[in-house]
């Protein structure tokens, strides 16, 4: 999840510069780029979703002993945004597949 955060600011540089220029980049190699990094990060982010799940889940299921209820809620709301990552990534991914496949 550490690739996801200055993924995410670039793209946010690159935008924010495209709109204050009034150009959009429909160049195929960069849109190709923002592909497949989208696209790995969301594989990256669905990973890392289903484990933190996993292990809030084994942790809960272990008992109280091993899992704080303060340090359990953490991991599950850990989790929680993790999947939120994942969804809006491949929410960018499926848009840039879109944008890709037509120009």
């Amino acid at each position: 999840m550490g690739l996801v955060i200055p993924w995410s600011i670039t793209l946010l540089v690159v935008d924010a510069y495209s709109v204050f220029i009034q150009y959009l980049p429909v160049q195929r190699r960069l849109i190709m780029i923002i592909f497949f990094g989208d696209m790995m990060l969301s594989c990256l982010s669905l990973a890392a979703a289903c484990s933190t799940a996993s292990i809030a889940d084994l942790l809960l299921d272990a008992g109280g002993s091993h899992c704080p209820p303060k340090l359990c809620g953490r991991y599950q709301l850990s989790a929680a945004m993790a999947f939120l990552s994942w969804f809006l990534s491949s929410v960018s991914f499926l848009f840039n597949f879109w944008l890709f496949s037509s120009l």
